[in-house]
């Protein structure tokens, strides 16, 4: 969380805040720029709470107090008057909608970049290659960065499997052994059924590794390894969609990190999936 800004710190942990500390993260949200040259008693005063539960707010966050949130806040240059989803608009040209959508999904991968720790990375990847196999699990949205993966690292030497249908994903977990990894994918880590996927796999003694932006969530905190990934949203894309990129982009290095490990394997892995794709290829 140490690179996380403050806007995506309070929306990271927001689902597990109080309803208190809800009204204190919203307030936040909607006058940065107000709060960064105001006071701790100017938030307490308008909220009607005491100073010390604003303090204690930001201490969750990870700030050493409120004077310290304020210089975090400060230097992020915030333009609070104008978001992301306020600046496009139907009237807009259409070379203004692409630069806003790039423009957010850039965002969303800088985030991410920003916030992953190279020490997380490296025991998904010791996991899975330990794991005699690795199944990738995803519902809705997360389906399709879960057959990505599927897709990627069948030209590894990681053993892997995916299925789309939810009640063979079902299936599938309740076969995991204590050899084997679960590599579960969701949004908002809240969805029961990619929920219940994960305490099948760990009932089973199966390694699970959860991505999702929600580090928090009931999901993730069933998980033996987090990897986060953060999104910004706008009109008409939510974040779900945006995430999905950041998402991809940690696969990407997971499947980059796992070649590295052993290229000899790698190598062998990569010839065999080229031999058999080649037939689809004109001659």
């Amino acid at each position: 969380m140490d690179n996380l800004t403050v806007k995506m710190r309070i929306k990271t942990m927001y689902r597990d805040m109080n309803p208190k500390e809800k009204r204190i993260a919203d307030y936040i949200l909607q006058n940065l720029k107000l709060v960064s040259r105001g006071t701790i008693n100017d938030i307490s005063r308008t909220l009607k709470i005491a100073d010390s539960t604003v303090y204690q707010f930001t201490k969750k966050l990870g700030y050493d107090g409120f004077k310290d949130f304020k210089v975090h806040l400060l230097t992020e240059e915030f333009d609070s008057e104008i978001s992301i989803h306020e600046k496009i608009s139907k009237n807009d040209s259409a070379d203004m909608m692409i630069a806003q959508v790039f423009d957010s999904s850039i965002k969303a991968l800088e985030a991410t970049r920003q916030i992953s720790r190279g020490d997380h990375f490296q025991k998904a990847v010791d996991i899975m290659l330990e794991a005699k196999k690795v199944w990738f699990f995803g519902l809705g949205g997360s389906n399709a960065v879960a057959l990505d993966s599927f897709h990627k690292f069948l030209r590894s030497p990681v053993k892997c499997g995916f299925t789309a249908d939810y009640h063979m994903q079902l299936m599938n977990a309740g076969l995991l052994t204590k050899d084997d990894c679960a590599f579960v994918i969701s949004h908002t880590g809240l969805k029961k059924e990619s929920i219940e996927i994960a305490k099948i796999a760990k009932e089973n003694g199966a390694r699970l590794i959860v991505m999702t932006s929600y580090p928090l969530s009931p999901l993730a905190k069933l998980a033996d390894i987090v990897l986060t990934s953060t999104s910004e949203e706008i009109a008409w894309r939510s974040e779900s969609l945006s995430s999905r990129l950041s998402q991809l982009c940690i696969i990407d290095t997971l499947f980059v990190m796992v070649m590295f490990r052993d290229e000899k394997q790698a190598n062998s892995s990569l010839q065999k999936i080229r031999h058999a794709i080649s037939y689809t290829h004109m001659q």
